[in-house]
């Protein structure tokens, strides 16, 4: 039977074998960003996908609501590792739970409470692969309502590095030693689409290995294979050290986990991303590929 790797993700057929686990907490962590004017979006808690159906004992967590920095004005911005502990401890996660975040849309949502829980010293989580579309296409077991896990008790602290703000960004810039990505798509990245963040293109210097293109149809994340080809195009294992960042710090954790599941020693996801960066004027940008 399959294991629980510690490499960030777990299989349906993993989780529907462990479901009665007594240390398992398992998290629906959906989330929507809907078009929005002035955009480019508005977000809307995925509750009610979830009270339509989601895994058998999973709960909700609202990302934005319970897991983000109410002080900030940007939408995500991460906790301090101690407020996570409290928030997550109410949620029912120990410090010797196990812990599968899941969603009905895109996985970046999974992966963002993932590279949470990482950055705070947490290393027993992992993101459903193929989330509940995958599960439900398999016909796995569902169930309707809410549920809560019993409060626990749980001890975070930060890990060093995990996260990037705007300076160390700048301070990459023409930093042999740095890789910055762009998880946003190739076209926005450019900038010749009609979403932007307040100015089009991308931090000056980034490279892009856009969200879409790490996972399959299914929306399973590619072969170890496929996604080393797509990094080592951009030069990201060729530096020491990566920063990944895309509209709001959500879909570059997609990119963080696939860097970190191959193994590449100093991972950083930028959490402010283009939300914050594109709100200086002199914070330098560039168009094109």
């Amino acid at each position: 039977m399959e294991v629980w790797d510690g490499r960030g993700l777990v299989s349906t057929e993993w989780l529907q074998a462990h479901l009665g686990d007594p240390d398992l907490r398992i998290f629906d962590v959906t989330m929507h960003l809907r078009p929005s004017s002035p955009g480019p979006y508005r977000v809307e808690s995925g509750r009610a996908d979830y009270e339509a159906g989601h895994v058998p004992g999973a709960a909700f967590l609202d990302l934005a609501g319970e897991l983000s920095d109410p002080s900030s004005p940007l939408n995500f911005t991460h906790m301090p590792a101690e407020a996570l502990a409290r928030a997550l401890g109410a949620a029912g996660v120990g410090e010797d739970s196990r812990v599968v975040a899941y969603t009905t849309t895109t996985p970046m949502w999974a992966t963002r409470l993932w590279w949470m829980l990482r950055a705070a010293g947490f290393e027993r989580a992992a993101v459903l692969d193929g989330g509940f579309g995958a599960w439900t296409a398999e016909g796995r077991p569902a169930e309707t309502g809410s549920r809560r896990y019993p409060p626990a008790r749980l001890t975070l602290k930060d890990r060093p590095g995990a996260w990037a703000d705007k300076a160390a960004v700048g301070a990459a810039i023409g930093d042999g030693a740095v890789c910055t990505i762009n998880a946003l798509s190739p076209s926005v990245h450019r900038g010749d689409s009609a979403t932007n963040y307040g100015r089009k293109g991308h931090i000056k210097g980034s490279v892009n290995v856009p969200y879409a293109a790490l996972t399959d149809e299914a929306g399973r994340y590619r072969s170890d294979a496929e996604l080393k080809a797509l990094f080592e195009s951009v030069g990201a294992f060729a530096r020491p050290r990566v920063i990944c960042y895309c509209g709001g710090g959500i879909s570059a954790t997609m990119d963080a986990l696939a860097l970190t599941r191959l193994g590449h020693p100093d991972v950083a996801v930028y959490d402010g991303s283009m939300s914050e960066w594109s709100r200086d004027p002199d914070a330098p940008m560039e168009l094109g590929a």
